[in-house]
């Protein structure tokens, strides 16, 4: 019965692992403001200490997304999407600070023909195959 059953909004992750590497030092550092109860762990500090600076640095960031007209947030694009844009013979210029998705009943033949090219700054989240058929136009 399960197999019937069709997600008709897949949910989007809300974040995005990522690895840094630090020296021991500055990793020491963090442990200790772990230890002495600033912080619940490493990735506390470490989201608390990107928020900051993402803060100081808001007033930059936002004329940046201005002037590069990127869309903030998640942004999704459907098969009826692209296909409207395909056959309006406008392509899409996808430009994401975000998370931008394409749907997975997309076939690579259709994104090529309904998206010109791609520039998330974020996550960019399709099929291998929708991936491979955009390489050349993703940014």
């Amino acid at each position: 019965m399960n197999d019937t059953v069709q997600d008709l909004r897949p949910k989007v992750p809300d974040s995005e692992k990522i690895t840094i590497n630090l020296g021991f030092v500055d990793l020491g550092r963090v442990d200790l403001m772990v230890r002495d109860g600033f912080y619940a762990n490493r990735a506390d500090f470490i989201r608390t200490a990107v928020r900051n600076q993402l803060d100081r640095q808001e007033e930059a960031v936002r004329q940046s997304v201005a002037r590069r007209q990127l869309r903030l947030g998640v942004s999704h694009y459907s098969r009826a999407t692209l296909e409207a844009a395909r056959d309006a013979g406008t392509p899409l210029h996808i430009q994401v600070l975000g998370l931008a998705t394409v749907a997975t009943d997309v076939t690579p033949e259709l994104a090529r023909a309904a998206i010109a090219s791609v520039e998330v700054l974020g996550a960019f989240q399709a099929s291998p195959a929708v991936k491979a058929a955009l390489a050349d136009r993703i940014a």
